[in-house]
């Protein structure tokens, strides 16, 4: 089967952690590669997640180490709508 390969970049305003990484990531811009493979049979193309990478560290960031580490894309989903999830305050905080 057909594997196409995409790449987009995810921003993250806050450190964040993932199961795949031993330690907490700090906030950043980071590339991330998705891999999918095409389901056969159908009248039109369809596509299936089978993989995903985070590249490391944030795009922008000078290191000697760069890794492409494989990630659950539900977890990064999360994640980001944490991300973007406004703390509220109780009133006098």
């Amino acid at each position: 089967m057909p594997i196409r390969t995409t790449e987009t970049t995810v921003t993250l305003d806050h450190p964040f952690a993932l199961t795949s990484f031993d330690s907490v990531l700090p906030a950043g811009v980071y590339r991330l590669e998705i891999d999918e493979e095409e389901i056969s049979g159908l009248s039109f193309s369809a596509y299936r997640r089978i993989s995903a990478r985070l590249h490391t560290p944030a795009i922008g960031v000078l290191s000697s180490i760069r890794e492409a580490l494989p990630i659950d894309t539900r977890e990064l989903e999360e994640v980001l709508k944490a991300d973007r999830t406004p703390i509220i305050l109780p009133a006098g905080e």
